[in-house]
């Protein structure tokens, strides 16, 4: 498992809900996050911001038991140095699919994180790529636009389309998850003008 969850850990927690997203209560979150837009929260989805906040954008599918997590680099601890917390940002119509784990600081827009794959924190993932099942990347490097990463040797190829968004999954999800699952509170809007 590429990283630590301290059980100790006090962190305060500060999600902020866009309204148009549905994120379950049964999904942990931790620490400064902000979920845009028509993103969709599975239940027991994790996304812990513990090292910095967590920024994700519109249109993102995560599912259950997807692990989202912003945390210190290996072999350093809060308590011990003073660190200065850095943003994991993540774009539009990405998916996170059952059991991943994601350590990525910046994801691009349209990238698939198949099932149980996992990518470290040292990975920039661009745009269009897919890290395929139980594929793990734990490399220092930019992945380039459309790679998929696929195979139990995570072999590599570009492909020449980026995946489609998940439009009409993420519509039906955002229907059907309200009938059955309890939602988080979204922030209010503060698009209407203020009277004066």
């Amino acid at each position: 498992v590429l990283f630590h969850v301290s059980l100790y850990s006090t962190i305060i927690s500060n999600v902020k809900i866009a309204p148009g997203a549905v994120v379950c209560v049964e999904s942990e979150i931790r620490g400064e996050v902000t979920i845009g837009p028509r993103t969709v929260v599975h239940p027991k989805a994790r996304i812990l911001a513990e090292a910095g906040p967590i920024i994700i954008g519109e249109g993102n599918l995560i599912e259950e038991q997807a692990v989202i997590i912003n945390s210190y680099p290996e072999n350093i601890t809060p308590d011990t140095e003073d660190i200065l917390p850095k943003t994991m940002t993540i774009g539009t119509n990405n998916v996170f699919e059952v059991g991943c784990i994601t350590q990525a600081m910046k994801i691009g827009d349209n990238n698939v994180i198949e099932s149980k794959a996992e990518v470290g924190r040292n990975v920039i993932l661009t745009s269009g790529c897919i890290i395929g099942a139980f594929c793990q990347v734990n490399t220092c490097e930019v992945i380039p636009e459309n790679t998929v990463i696929y195979g139990s040797g995570c072999m590599r190829r570009v492909q020449t389309e980026r995946p489609q968004p998940q439009t009409l999954q993420l519509d039906f999800l955002m229907k059907i998850l309200p009938n059955y699952h309890h939602l988080k509170k979204t922030m209010k809007g503060t698009s209407t003008p203020a009277k004066n």
